[in-house]
């Protein structure tokens, strides 16, 4: 399976070990970069979704628009970046734009370096 950074994807985070740990099959934004996407490397690195919204929580979380494959207004949990197998990866839902990758990797950096 190839997938790209910035495409968001249905993704299986089950099980979760802690409860404050993100679970359920949700959307997901792909951060990782395309040379290791396109490798044999297991593993890709996500962002998971919400559609549980917070206004005004930057740098925590990056609000994206409904559009086709999403059907509601989400919110990227910046904070909760994880590792997931590629086969826990069930489903092409979108792609972010270069704009918004660009505001989502602003955020990460500040939340984490």
């Amino acid at each position: 399976m190839t997938v790209c950074k910035g495409e968001i994807w249905l993704v299986n985070l089950n099980p979760q070990k802690k409860s404050n740990e993100i679970g359920k099959t949700r959307p997901a934004v792909v951060i990782q970069n395309d040379i290791l996407n396109q490798s044999d490397y297991a593993t890709v690195i996500i962002l998971p979704m919400t559609t549980i919204l917070i206004d005004d929580a930057e740098p925590l979380r990056f609000r994206v628009k409904k559009r086709t494959g999403l059907e509601s207004d989400s919110d990227v949990l910046v904070a909760h970046a994880r590792a997931v197998d590629k086969e826990r990866l069930l489903q092409k839902l979108g792609v972010l734009t270069s704009v918004e990758m660009e505001q989502i990797r602003l955020l990460f950096n500040e939340v984490v370096f």
